[in-house]
C-alpha cells in the first residue's frame, strides 16, 4: 500500500490509542487478569487488545463479545505487519522499480510523519469523524439541508407592483384658456416669462391644455426591497417609472415623450435607513432618507405617489382600546444649488425651503363592530412662497438673487406672483421674470375614518378631512406684486383657503383573494390656496387645487395578486374662469 501523510485526525486517533494503552497497563496493576477463553491475561503490544481487555475487567463488555473483537484486532494487526514487511523489503530485489524515478518516494519536509499503513478500523473511525464534522457545519450554516436558502436572503423582503392604465380626459365645451392656465413648471424651468411691451414680446408662453380631449395608455412599475440590518435597524429602497421627476406621479405614457418606442426612465423613489425600538411598551421609530408618506391624510393634501425627503420620528402607545400616535418630520423641500447663480461671479445667498410637520391622533376600538382613527396635523412650509429680488435688468444673461424662490414644479390652482424687481425701462431690452407662490402655506388638517365591521369581511368605511391654510391673506397677495390667477375683473382676490373631502367605501378593505371587491363614492371641495397644488392629487380635475366634484370607483380581484379597477372623476372650478374636467380610468394591477 502506498504511504501517505498522517492527517490531523489520524494523529488524534493515534494519541487516543496510546492513551488507552497506558490506561490499560495502569489498570492491570490493580486488577486481576481475565481468565476467559481468548482474552490475554497480561498486557500485549496491541493497544486495541489492551483496551478491550480493560473493558472486560470493568464489566463494560461481555467476555464472549470481547473475544471476537480481540480475534479481529489480532488479524488486522497481522495484516499490518505483513504489509510493513513488504514495504521494508530490499530495493535490490526489484531493480526495475528501484531505478524508476516516478516510483521513488518523494522527499519529506522536516517534521513530517509518514504512515505506510492505516488499519481498516482506523480508516472507518476517521471517515465517521470527518462526516460528523461536515454535517455539523452544514446544519449550522444550512447549506446542505433540503430546500434551504442562504441565511442572508431571509433578511430581504422584495416589494413590487405593476399597473397598466387606460385613461380618457374630456373637457366639456366652454372651458377658458390662456393666462389663467399657465404651465408654471415649463415656464420656470427655462428663462421665465417675457414681460416686455407688445412691441418686442415675441416669445411664446407655455399653457396647460384645458379644451382638447385626450386618451392615453400609461404604465407604472415599482420594484424595491426592505432589508433587516439586525438590532432594530432596517434599510429600504425602491425604483419607479415616470416621464419626469414629478413628485406626484410615477406614470409613464406609452408612446409618450419623443415616442418611437423610446425606453422609459427609472427613478429612485425610496432610499432610507430606519431604526425601531420599544420604550417601556411604546414602539418608536426614526427614519432618515426618502420615505413613504408617514401622515394619515387623503390625496386632497398629499398625492398617493408623494415621497418625503428628510428625518421622521414616530411613536404609538396602547391604553386598552385606545392607541394614541404621533409623527414628527423635518423635510427639505428645496436646497439651493451649490453654484447659484450659475451665470454670475458673485453667488447669491441660500434660499432653502423646508416643511416642518407634526401629527397627533389615535386609533380607537369603540366596540366590537366600530373602529375609528383620528389625526390632527400641522404642515408648516418655510420659505415656500416667492420673494422679490434686488433690482435686476432681467435679461437672459442676468439673474435675480431670489430666483431660487420660484416654483420648479407646480400643477395648477394656486395664486402666483412675479419675483424679479426689474429696473430696466420696459421695451428697451428683452426682460424675463419667474413666478413664485403668492402666499405662505401653514396648513392645519383634521382627518378621520370610521369603520363598521359587523358584516366582516365586508367593511363599511366613512372617511373625512378638512384643511385650512392659516397663512393666506388675500389683501397681501394682491398688493405684494404682479399676481397671476384668482383675480376678478377689477383686480380683487377671488381665491380661498379652505378644503374638505368626504367619501364612503363598501367592500373588502384589502384585496387578498379572488373576487374580493370594494366600491367608493367621494366628494371634494378645494379652494385655490387651501394646500400647495404641487403636492395634491394629480388625477382629480387634472391635478392641483381650485376644484370641486365627485369621484366614483371600484375594484375587483381576479386572483390573489391581480385586480381590476375603474374610476370616474368629474370636477368643476371653485372660483375664477370656467374649467370642467371629466376623467375615466381603467386599471390592471399586479403585485408581488
Amino acid at each position: 500500500m502506498r504511504s501517505s501523510n498522517l492527517t490531523s485526525r489520524s494523529r488524534l486517533a493515534a494519541v487516543l490509542a496510546a492513551s488507552c494503552c497506558a490506561l490499560a497497563a495502569a489498570t492491570v496493576g490493580r486488577s486481576e487478569a481475565s481468565t476467559a477463553p481468548g482474552i490475554p491475561t497480561a498486557p500485549t503490544p496491541n493497544a486495541t487488545v489492551n483496551l478491550i481487555r480493560l473493558m472486560v475487567e470493568q464489566k463494560i463488555l461481555p467476555a464472549e463479545a470481547a473475544a471476537k473483537l480481540i480475534a479481529q484486532a489480532e488479524a488486522e494487526a497481522q495484516e499490518a505487519r505483513a504489509a510493513l514487511a513488504r514495504v521494508a523489503a530490499p530495493a535490490a530485489a526489484t531493480p526495475e522499480i528501484a531505478g524508476t524515478a516516478s516510483n521513488a518516494p518523494a522527499p519529506s519536509a522536516p517534521g513530517t510523519v509518514r504512515v505506510t499503513y492505516i488499519p481498516p478500523y482506523l480508516r472507518r473511525q476517521m471517515v465517521a469523524e470527518v462526516r460528523q464534522e461536515v454535517m455539523e457545519q452544514a446544519e449550522k450554516e444550512r447549506w446542505a439541508a433540503p430546500n434551504a436558502v442562504p441565511d442572508w436572503t431571509k433578511r430581504w423582503k422584495l416589494l413590487g407592483d405593476m399597473r397598466l392604465r387606460y385613461e380618457s380626459v374630456a373637457f366639456p365645451d366652454g372651458n377658458a384658456t390662456g393666462p389663467d392656465f399657465l404651465n408654471i413648471t415649463s415656464l420656470n424651468s427655462g428663462r421665465g416669462v417675457q414681460v416686455n411691451s407688445a412691441a418686442v414680446q415675441d416669445e411664446p408662453i407655455p399653457f396647460l391644455n384645458t379644451d382638447r380631449d385626450r386618451t392615453r395608455i400609461r404604465v407604472r412599475a415599482r420594484l424595491g426591497a426592505e432589508v433587516n440590518l439586525d438590532e432594530g435597524f432596517t434599510t429600504g429602497f425602491r425604483f419607479a417609472t415616470g416621464e419626469g421627476n414629478s413628485p406626484v406621479s410615477q406614470n409613464q405614457t406609452l408612446g409618450g415623450g419623443n415616442g418611437s418606442f423610446n425606453k422609459y426612465s427609472v427613478w429612485i423613489d425610496r432610499a432610507y435607513i430606519k431604526y425601531e425600538t420599544d420604550l417601556d411598551g411604546t414602539p418608536v421609530s426614526a427614519s432618515v432618507g426618502r420615505v413613504a408618506n408617514p401622515f394619515f391624510a387623503t390625496s386632497m393634501i398629499w398625492s398617493n405617489d408623494v415621497g418625503f425627503d428628510g428625518l421622521m420620528l414616530q411613536g404609538q402607545h396602547k391604553f386598552g382600546g385606545v392607541k394614541p400616535f404621533a409623527t414628527i418630520g423635518l423635510f427639505p423641500v428645496y436646497n439651493t444649488a451649490f453654484d447659484f447663480s450659475t451665470n454670475q461671479a458673485s453667488k447669491a445667498a441660500s434660499y432653502d425651503k423646508w416643511l416642518y410637520a407634526v401629527q397627533v391622533g389615535t386609533d380607537w376600538r369603540i366596540s366590537k363592530d366600530f373602529e375609528a382613527k383620528l389625526g390632527l396635523a400641522y404642515y408648516h412650509f418655510e420659505n415656500v412662497e416667492g420673494e422679490t429680488s434686488s433690482p435686476t435688468n432681467g435679461s437672459a444673461l442676468d439673474a435675480g438673487d431670489t430666483d431660487a424662490s420660484r416654483l420648479l414644479f407646480a400643477q395648477k390652482g394656486n395664486t402666483y406672483r412675479t419675483i424679479r424687481n426689474l429696473n430696466a425701462p420696459i421695451g428697451t431690452t428683452k426682460q424675463y421674470d419667474y413666478l413664485g407662490l403668492a402666499s405662505p402655506y401653514h396648513e392645519v388638517a383634521l382627518t378621520g375614518r370610521i369603520d363598521y365591521n359587523h358584516f366582516e369581511p365586508t367593511q363599511i368605511s366613512l372617511l373625512f378631512e378638512v384643511v385650512q391654510n392659516l397663512a393666506l391673506d388675500g389683501g397681501e397677495v394682491v398688493g405684494s406684486a404682479y399676481t397671476y390667477n384668482n383675480l376678478n375683473a377689477s383686480g380683487g382676490f377671488t381665491g380661498g383657503d379652505l378644503g374638505y373631502y368626504t367619501s364612503i367605501q363598501v367592500g373588502h378593505p384589502v384585496l387578498q383573494k379572488r373576487w374580493d371587491w370594494n366600491a367608493s363614492l367621494g366628494y371634494r371641495y378645494v379652494e385655490t390656496d387651501a394646500v400647495v397644488d404641487g403636492f395634491a392629487d394629480s388625477d382629480f380635475g387634472g391635478g392641483g387645487t381650485n376644484a370641486k366634484g365627485f369621484t366614483l370607483g371600484g375594484n375587483v380581484s381576479v386572483s390573489n395578486r391581480v385586480w381590476f379597477g375603474v374610476k370616474f372623476m368629474s370636477s368643476d372650478e371653485v372660483s375664477g374662469p370656467t374649467y370642467q374636467n371629466d376623467t375615466f380610468q381603467f386599471d390592471i394591477n399586479g403585485r408581488f
